[in-house]
């Protein structure tokens, strides 16, 4: 997808499509590709699709946080003049939007979530990271999926440039801990958005527990399981997450 990105002042992002707005939120460790086939089809089927590149690892140490990921999240809205989105965060995305939702109800038509952190924080790496040691980063990785083919050697290898690179490991370590402060679990129940939430059953990263809670305590929400899928739903098995979250979409006339 770089070969579709625009960049304009302190924004780069993906965007196809018309209509309502889907603004997708990555994960940590995520890349817009992540993303591509949901991208692809929501932005055919009726829906303008924008995906920006969250800023994990430029923001000064002591903004690099979730609170200021949400504030970029609103500036970009602002930048894009969208007055409503539907927000889609997988992972660390999700709490972002969980965050930014809880302070600008108002700019958010629903949210989406898939293997979303926010509850559960041991999806912010509770052995990382070892420098220097490829195999041990890229058990990691598999672990992140159910069927471990889906660790690329292009994936592995990104992810095992950013664990290397000291900037990016402090600053992942802040999102990390700037996360377990930001529990969301007593602000979901004030979140009256329609919310969708798309799990895979083997998710051992956000346990399937997890997405119950959210269930629990999102007082508008569905919940959606894949088997034989893990973390990444809409890498794993995009056939499936699209048409979940199409026919949902279609069910709440959104």
């Amino acid at each position: 997808m770089t070969d579709k990105l625009i960049t304009e002042g302190k924004f780069t992002y993906v965007e196809a499509g018309e209509g309502p707005a889907i603004i997708v939120l990555h994960g940590l460790m995520g890349a817009l590709s992540n993303f591509e086939d949901t991208f692809n089809y929501f932005s055919n089927t009726g829906y303008k699709v924008l995906i920006p590149e969250l800023p994990l690892y430029s923001l000064p140490l002591v903004k690099t946080n979730v609170k200021n990921l949400a504030k970029f999240l609103k500036d970009f809205i602002e930048h894009k003049k969208i007055d409503k989105a539907i927000l889609l965060g997988n992972s660390l995305g999700g709490h972002i939007a969980l965050y930014f939702t809880k302070h600008y109800q108002e700019k958010v038509e629903a949210l989406v979530l898939t293997g979303s952190s926010g509850l559960y924080e041991k999806a912010m790496g509770d052995s990382f990271p070892k420098r220097g040691n490829y195999e041990y980063i890229e058990q990691k990785v598999k672990d992140v999926f159910y069927d471990p083919k889906m660790a690329t050697k292009e994936l592995v290898d990104n992810i095992y440039e950013i664990v290397n690179d000291r900037n990016s490991v402090i600053k992942t370590l802040a999102i990390a801990k700037s996360a377990i402060r930001h529990n969301m679990a007593k602000d979901l129940p004030e979140m009256k958005q329609p919310s969708c939430i798309i799990w895979g059953k083997q998710d051992n990263v956000t346990p399937p527990e997890v997405a119950d809670d959210f269930q629990k305590l999102l007082p508008d929400s569905n919940l959606f399981w894949l088997d034989e899928c893990g973390h990444a739903a809409m890498m794993e098995k995009p056939e499936e997450f699209n048409k979940i979250l199409h026919d949902w979409f279609m069910s709440r006339n959104i």
